[in-house]
């Protein structure tokens, strides 16, 4: 009797490391999966990424920029079937000479809003899918930071996960409309062809060009980003982490080349 009421103080004395054991098994796989829906930009999911770019080699004094993208993600449910998914880019800018002997400026730049509307379930072949309008919004506080354009038109994304891997292409076209008459027209084509990898403790490592080909200069700017990131819970707050660097394949003239870097942090609140 004594053996078995000892057996079983023993037994009780090793459930809270055995339930703890499941809780991280139960978190590890939670974090896996937060960190695959961050890969899916119209997953229902609210997320803040706060992204930081070093770019440099802006025209003839080799100037360079440094821009803080503060870019929250916000899906509304509009009723069973879809979601309209709220995608902001919001840029904080500091550059110098990027325009020959141009000084210095920091301020806001130009806001890009797109709207996504999304079925809430994949298809039957697993493709999931958003579309709607993207605006360009001038809030640039110098003209040297923004278009001095407003701009709109259509933009979407069309993806698939399959298993750890995550692979599609985001895209959009914006034609400036009104604006100051004196500042060059936009008509600007965005295509963001993305591959990521998922493993089981919640890294990604992430391949992409955020390409875009100006129609009035007939200029690309190709920018080739890898990019590892890690999820991570501080207390209940989940927060994924990340860093990579960027080649310039093509750019304009005047543009930013060789060898950049990002680096950053989003923070994310699932429902």
């Amino acid at each position: 009797m004594m053996g078995c009421i000892r057996f079983a103080s023993r037994l009780l004395a090793l459930l809270p490391g055995f339930f703890g054991i499941i809780d991280a098994a139960a978190a590890q796989e939670s974090n896996t999966d937060l960190a695959k829906k961050l890969n899916n930009p119209v997953a229902s999911l609210i997320s803040v990424p706060f992204q930081f770019n070093y770019d440099r080699g802006f025209g003839p004094e080799n100037g360079d920029r440094e821009t803080l993208n503060i870019q929250p993600v916000i899906p509304f449910s509009i009723n069973e079937d879809w979601n309209v998914i709220s995608r902001t880019i919001l840029p904080v800018i500091w550059q110098d000479d990027i325009a020959g002997s141009s000084g210095r400026q920091f301020g806001i730049g130009d806001i890009t809003q797109s709207f996504f509307f999304s079925p809430k379930q994949p298809g039957p072949d697993g493709l999931i899918w958003g579309a709607g309008p993207v605006f360009l919004i001038p809030t640039a506080t110098d003209e040297l930071l923004g278009s001095g354009k407003w701009g709109a038109g259509p933009t979407a994304v069309l993806l698939k996960q399959d298993g750890p891997w995550t692979y599609g292409i985001l895209a959009n076209h914006i034609w400036s409309f009104a604006g100051q008459s004196d500042r060059a027209d936009v008509s600007s084509t965005f295509l963001q062809p993305f591959l990521s990898y998922t493993t089981k403790d919640a890294w990604t490592f992430m391949l992409n060009t955020e390409s875009t080909y100006d129609w009035e200069a007939n200029q690309w700017s190709v920018p080739i980003n890898l990019q590892a990131s890690k999820l991570l819970k501080f207390g209940e707050q989940p927060v994924s982490l990340f860093a990579g660097v960027r080649y310039w394949a093509d750019a304009p003239d005047n543009g930013a080349e060789g060898w950049a870097f990002r680096l950053g942090m989003t923070f994310l609140f699932p429902k």
